[in-house]
C-alpha cells in the first residue's frame, strides 16, 4: 500500500501500525524529508511523532533496513541508505 509522507497512523485499518509507519517514512525519504546517508531521528523521536511504542518504530525501522531502504550504524543510529549526491560529501 502506498503512504502519504504527511500521513497518520490509523489504529483501526486492517495494516498493522508498524507496515503504516514504515510505509510512511518510506514517502518521507521520498519527498526528500532525509538525503541519503543522513540520519533518521531517533526511535524514541519517532514514536513521540507517532504515538507508537518504541518496539513498533523499531519493527518499522527492521522492515526497511530488510528492503535495503534504511541502514543501521551501531550505537550511531539509522541512515537512509543511498550514496551522497554530487556536491554532498560523507563528513558534511
Amino acid at each position: 500500500m502506498d503512504y502519504s509522507p504527511d500521513a497518520k497512523i490509523v489504529r483501526d485499518a486492517p495494516e498493522p501500525p508498524f507496515e503504516q509507519l514504515a510505509g510512511i517514512l518510506r514517502a518521507r525519504i521520498g519527498r526528500g524529508d532525509w538525503k541519503p546517508r543522513r540520519p533518521l531521528p531517533s526511535e524514541t523521536r519517532l514514536g513521540e511523532e507517532y504515538e507508537l511504542s518504541r518496539p513498533t518504530v523499531r519493527r518499522s525501522i527492521a522492515a526497511l533496513v530488510a528492503d535495503g531502504v534504511l541502514f543501521v550504524v551501531p550505537q550511531r543510529g539509522t541512515y537512509v541508505a543511498g550514496e551522497a549526491t554530487e556536491g554532498e560529501h560523507q563528513g558534511d
